[in-house]
């Protein structure tokens, strides 16, 4: 049971990081985790979380087994609540408690998708990938400049839109060497994810810790050194058994649409008002996002007119197709929020904070979590900290962050940048490739927390 309760500890990591406050007071009147239901619901939601694991070979979405989950495991909750006295305006208040919450999230990530589709609709992405196709680099090279743009690019495009952007860069030119494709691969996973341990807007994780109020958005590239030895170790290792030669050029080059260029710029500012919102008006990240996103549409409304003008209706029409963002992803945030809030109300993330964060202290609890969001993914593992609000200062918020998002790392399974390349290199970058190398990946991931506390502590 207490290795299920860690394991629990690490899925619930997903989504807003004040959710800890919204049951901390109604985990403490329900303390039901030894009874039959409670250990039911459990088990639903591992079982859940394993369809959500299988989601590229089952074609299931991951958001509905997740969603259906959470209607599952509050109904649970409702009847344990009601065999123990718990009145139905309680019940309501704890499940409704941190909608608010959920809702300055979504709008965030809704904002930032909506802007990286636009810029793949726009072809910076693909643009991108063509210059670095027709450059004439040798495996080496490219090893290095992909890996390298990756640990750039995904602090602000994230780690998954970052890894498959170079993925597909290192399909293209090493389809003749299916050994550098794997070992390449490896390398811009680990460096997308520790790209994005630095910067709020590099992944789900950081941007929760940053809501949150325990890291202002300057407090967090106090992690860009540890993120950089986390990826230059592995790197520097593996490259050292990467093929030599030169792949032929192929391709051609793809340029940025009318207004590519423009969205960039107006991305970086949409990014610069979330900031500002924040840290000068003291208004919340969200409402600068979306005051971001109404310029961008003020900006598509412009360039409609002066289309239609210049009767251009056909490349208007591309324009204006926005693509659809991730709404599987915004659901399954939903869906693991409240089957967390369905477990807390239960009583095991007291449980389970007090084992890790009671019993183990601070820094073999944050360690130890990073490790674990290898197999459960670092997005549950850093919202169920959020969740428990476990007493740690500013250095041990800092090391959590660190530890969950280049965690993943440590197997292919462990990030959806991991996830998402095993999908896309089928063949070639594969759980076994992976694990070849976890060793190496491990004393990067040492090396990180090791400069973590030298700098920082």
């Amino acid at each position: 049971m207490k290795y299920l309760r860690t394991l629990l500890f690490s899925f619930l990591a997903m989504c807003i990081p004040q959710y800890a406050l919204a049951f901390e007071s109604h985990s403490e009147q329900l303390v039901a985790i030894d009874s039959p239901l409670a250990i039911l619901a459990l088990v639903i939601f591992f079982a859940s979380y394993l369809l959500v694991i299988f989601e590229e070979k089952l074609h299931l979405p991951k958001s509905k087994p997740m969603i259906f989950s959470a209607g599952l495991l509050w109904v649970v909750a409702a009847i344990v609540g009601n065999q123990l006295g718990v009145s139905h305006e309680t019940m309501q208040i704890a499940v409704t408690h941190n909608l608010e919450e959920f809702a300055e999230l979504f709008l965030f990530l809704l904002v930032a998708m909506i802007y990286i589709n636009a810029l793949e609709e726009r072809n910076i992405f693909e643009a991108l990938k063509g210059y670095l196709i027709n450059r004439g680099f040798n495996y080496q090279q490219l090893f290095w400049v992909t890996s390298g743009i990756a640990f750039v690019l995904s602090p602000v495009a994230d780690n998954l839109t970052t890894a498959l952007i170079m993925g597909a860069v290192v399909m293209a030119v090493g389809r003749d060497s299916p050994k550098f494709i794997a070992q390449t691969c490896i390398v811009i996973v680990v460096a997308a994810n520790a790209g994005g341990a630095f910067s709020p807007f590099g992944d789900i994780t950081t941007l929760m810790v940053w809501q949150s109020g325990h890291a202002t958005f300057f407090d967090f590239f106090q992690l860009f050194v540890p993120s950089l030895v986390n990826y230059l170790i592995p790197a520097l290792i593996i490259s050292r058994y990467v093929p030599k030669g030169q792949p032929l050029k192929q391709g051609e080059f793809v340029e940025v649409k009318s207004g590519g260029f423009l969205v960039v710029g107006l991305f970086l500012a949409t990014i610069t008002l979330a900031v500002t919102f924040e840290n000068l008006l003291g208004l919340p990240p969200y409402l600068g996002m979306m005051f971001g996103l109404s310029l961008l549409f003020l900006t598509i409304y412009l360039k409609k007119r002066q289309l239609q003008k210049g009767h251009e209706d056909s490349e208007f029409n591309v324009f204006s197709k926005l693509a659809i963002p991730e709404w599987d992803t915004l659901l399954f945030f939903f869906g693991v929020m409240y089957c967390v809030g369905a477990l807390g109300f239960l009583g095991y993330l007291t449980s389970i904070s007090q084992v890790m964060y009671g019993d183990w202290g601070a820094t073999a609890a944050n360690v130890t979590a990073g490790a674990i969001s290898a197999i459960i993914d670092n997005i549950p593992v850093m919202f169920a900290i959020l969740t428990m609000q476990p007493d740690m200062d500013h250095f041990q918020w800092l090391l959590i962050t660190f530890t969950a998002g280049v965690g993943g790392s440590l197997l292919s399974v462990g990030s959806a940048a991991g996830v998402a390349l095993m999908g896309t290199a089928k063949g070639h970058y594969t759980f076994m490739a992976h694990l070849k190398w976890t060793w190496a990946i491990g004393l990067g991931y040492a090396g990180g927390i090791i400069t973590h506390f030298l700098l920082n502590s």
